[in-house]
């Protein structure tokens, strides 16, 4: 799935557009590497997106199509300490 939107579908971030502007303005990591927006995301994947007021580091602990509101923050964990 692509990372812009695994983050809308996650609810990390609201709309999908959001999240390719973050993309393109090279606030996104996975595993450490920059992202564009149609990078692909895989399960076990450490994501880091870095914003103004600090950053958020999460790993993929699922992919799925459709999303119920209360199921999206089963698609990842917060990395803490890292």
């Amino acid at each position: 799935m692509r990372i812009d939107k695994f983050l809308k579908l996650s609810r990390i971030l609201k709309r999908r557009t959001l999240a390719e502007e973050a993309c393109e303005k090279g606030k996104v990591s996975i595993n450490g590497r920059e992202a564009k927006p149609g990078h692909r995301v895989n399960t076990g994947d450490v994501v880091e997106l870095n914003f103004a007021g600090g950053s958020v580091k999460f790993r993929v602990l699922g992919i799925k199509e459709n999303v119920k509101k209360d199921e999206a923050s089963s698609l990842y964990e917060i990395i803490q300490g890292e």
